[in-house]
This record gives structure tokens, sequence and C-alpha cells, in this order.
């Protein structure tokens, strides 16, 4: 059995050590410029104020900016009572512990892609109905899901995670590669996982999947390896825009790979 986490202190993992002022001021700097970072990102799109979020929300984002801007490093209750504009010790009062902070930035993550994914999902086909019916749904119900269509779907979702959601993406890899070192956070990071693959299931047990959950993790995995390739791998940075028409095409290849 794992033991209790432990407060995060200024000791570090290693237990005590004496101060470094070179060290120590970096860090601060750090953490400075992330916050700052991270308060630009959450400005971003302008027009009307946001409606009010719930305090552990509000952390939850806060912190996930945090990474994104200045990575791991950079996420530290007090840069996020910073970031966020709370008095100090709140986010130690609602997270008390590193692992507990980065398990919300987990569920948070969860929440957001399945509102993405919800936004402008492919229509999925409903029972045959009578169109004369008050029940009537529209010419889809009752109609077959097209690969075309989720292809485009499943593009224009793609296309939004790499330029206007692209921040938390990159947060996203930085906060999952900790489980791999945390054990702790394995089973948050396996259940934020699991909303996302059951839609991509529903999508491909609708084009027809034999296997839905498995033509569902290759999806999974493959736009794992998308976004990590064009936002983070060798190439990223000489890669043009992403263009829709390519990653429509794309999508196409790989939900015909999964299905066949």
């Amino acid at each position: 059995m794992s033991s209790p986490s432990t407060p995060v202190t200024p000791s570090g993992p290693s237990g005590p050590r004496k101060s470094d002022p070179d060290t120590a001021g970096r860090t601060h700097a750090d953490a400075d410029a992330a916050t700052a970072r991270a308060r630009a990102a959450q400005a971003e799109g302008g027009g009307a104020a946001p409606p009010p979020v719930d305090r552990r929300t509000l952390i939850a984002d806060t912190a996930i900016a945090l990474v994104a801007a200045a990575g791991l490093r950079g996420l530290t209750h007090r840069a996020v009572d910073g970031a966020a504009g709370l008095a100090a010790g709140s986010t130690s009062y609602y997270f008390r512990t590193r692992t507990a902070l980065i398990g919300a930035c987990y569920r948070r993550l969860a929440e957001l892609d399945l509102e993405d994914l919800d936004a402008d999902p492919p229509a999925l086909p409903g029972p045959p109905v009578d169109p004369a019916s008050p029940d009537a749904t529209g010419a889809s119900a009752g109609v077959p899901l097209d690969r075309d269509a989720a292809a485009a779907a499943f593009a224009a979702l793609l296309h939004r995670w790499l330029t206007a959601g692209r921040e938390r993406q990159l947060a996203r890899f930085e906060l999952s590669l900790e489980a791999a070192r945390n054990p702790e956070l394995e089973p948050e990071l396996h259940r934020a996982g699991l909303g996302a693959r059951a839609r991509a299931a529903a999508v491909l047990a609708a084009l027809g999947a034999r296997d839905p959950q498995r033509s569902a993790e290759l999806i999974a995995a493959w736009t794992d390896g998308l976004l990590y390739d064009r936002l983070a791998g060798a190439l990223a940075h000489s890669r043009p825009a992403p263009d829709p028409a390519e990653l429509t095409a794309t999508v196409r290849r790989m939900i015909d790979a999964a299905l066949d």
C-alpha cells in the first residue's frame, strides 16, 4: 500500500537542504513568470467577463495554466494562489498535497475534454421513427453514421486542440508523465481517460466496429501521438499551421484502420 501523501514543503522531495540563493532566485523568478503567463492565458478571449466558477475549479484551471506555461516546476501551491488571485494558503486548504493538486488537474482536464467532445459531436444514429411523429428529431434519426461525417467532426476537435486548446494539451502531457513517477496518481489518471474513450467507442460502434472498445483504444493512442507530434515533437516548430482538410484526411485514415 502506498504511503500517504505528504504536504509540499520548501525542503523538496529529498529532505531538508541548505538554501542556495541563486537557485532560490531562479525558482521564484520562474514562478513569477509562470504566474504572469498563466494570468495572460486566462485573460485571452476578451469580451464579457466569464461566469463565476467555484474555488476548486478556479484552482484547477490556474494550475493547468501554470503547468502549460512553465512545466511542473512552476506548479506550487504558492504560485497557484498568486496566479488565481487567492489569499495565501487557499490552494493548500483545498488540495493539501501536490499529488491532490495534480489529481484535480486530471479531473478538470477530463471534464474540459468531454465538454469539447459534446460541443459538436458527430450525430449518432437513433432508432427509426415515423417522420410524421412529433418525436421525430430530423433526417438523421435512424440513419447510420457516415465515416466522412465522423472524420470531419473529429478533425474539427483536433484542430481546436492544436490551436485554441494548445496550452491545455501541453499541460496534459506534462501532467500525465507525472503519473509514471508517482503510483498514487495512476488510478486518477486512469479514471480521467475513461470518459473520452467511452464517447469514441459509441461513435465507432455506430460506424460498425466489431470491437468498439478496442477500436477506441487505437483511436486514443493515435490521437495522443498526433497531438504530441504536432505540439512537442522534433518537427513541431517547423510544421505549417494545422490544416482542417489535412486533419480530416488523417482522421479518416485512422477511422478506416480502426474499423477494418
